[in-house]
């Protein structure tokens, strides 16, 4: 996977100025089309609410593309924000690879 420091592009953006907004689609419609609360619509396309495997089958279905492009664009957005966010950073930095040097493996 290639990480980078510019930041992907977010679900919600991905949602709102590629299907939404071309389409000619309001977050009501595809609430009704979706079947998803309007709120949780809404959250979607504010970056509030993360997309989840059912909503992203549910999305797919709408929109006729695949529930992993929805996954990856939500996995793409929370690896760089882990790897960006001072805090996250430095607490995945301490972990050691089991190849770390003092590592003893157990006698079998």
């Amino acid at each position: 996977m290639l990480l980078t420091k510019r930041k992907p592009v977010s679900v919600g953006t991905l949602l709102v100025e590629e299907f939404l907004e071309p389409l000619g689609l309001t977050q009501t419609e595809l609430a009704e089309r979706s079947g998803l609360p309007r709120k949780h619509v809404n959250e979607l396309c504010r970056d509030r609410r993360a997309i989840t495997a059912d909503t992203a089958l549910i999305l797919a279905k709408v929109f006729g593309n695949s529930a992993d492009f929805w996954l990856n664009t939500q996995r793409r957005i929370d690896l760089w924000e882990a790897l960006n966010t001072p805090r996250r950073a430095e607490r995945i930095a301490r972990a050691l690879p089991l190849h770390a040097k003092g590592h003893h493996e157990k006698a079998a």
